[in-house]
């Protein structure tokens, strides 16, 4: 319930079922009513910055180049990540035939928002320095979706990302199994990992 003022509020408080919330405008204060009237609930607000970041994620398992299209992919990262609970829009972190790498995240995220893994630890400080140094911070390692430790598990026994594009990010037109839409070994690295970028 919300009332304009506290004497409004009183004048009507006994009718107001036990437990109701009341809130007062000209005071912005909030009340509950309990058995013998109403009690002024103490309120603690805090506020939280919260710190942008992309998540590199890679899918609970290796693919081929056949994932129809990039369109798949990306719905392949979705379904993944809805899963986990994630939310969010997730990306493949591949080039296609009409987007290099280097472009799928926004630019106004590019420079400063820096690159996590499942687990929040930083893997790159940004996401043009993947395409400017291209080396991963020490001691981390990239995750599925399902938490496997992406360096060390077995599931990946090709420690290797195929994406489609060149050290800086740019489609490499002969290399992206044909829009993703191809698996055989003689067009494409067999089960390579992919990785998910969410972005919003």
């Amino acid at each position: 319930m919300v009332f304009g003022s506290y004497d409004t509020m009183a004048a009507t408080a006994r009718s107001q079922p036990e437990g109701s919330l009341v809130y007062v405008v000209d005071q912005t204060d909030l009340y509950v009513r309990v058995r013998d009237g109403v009690r002024q609930v103490q309120v603690k607000l805090s506020v939280f910055r919260c710190l942008p970041q992309l998540h590199l994620i890679a899918l609970n398992s290796p693919q081929t180049g056949g994932m129809r299209g990039i369109s798949g992919a990306d719905f392949l990262c979705f379904s993944q990540a809805q899963k986990l609970g994630m939310k969010g829009t997730f990306r493949a972190f591949l080039s296609s035939k009409l987007e290099d790498l280097n472009s799928i995240v926004y630019n106004f995220n590019r420079e400063n928002v820096p690159i996590v893994n499942l687990k929040d630890e930083v893997l790159f400080d940004s996401w043009s320095s993947i395409f400017n140094n291209g080396r991963m911070k020490d001691n981390v390692s990239i995750y599925s979706f399902n938490g496997k430790d992406v360096l060390r598990d077995e599931t990946w026994p090709e420690k290797m990302m195929w994406h489609g594009s060149t050290s800086e990010g740019q489609r490499h037109v002969n290399n992206y199994c044909e829009a993703w839409r191809v698996g055989q070994r003689a067009v494409t690295v067999p089960r390579h990992s992919i990785h998910c970028i969410p972005w919003t």
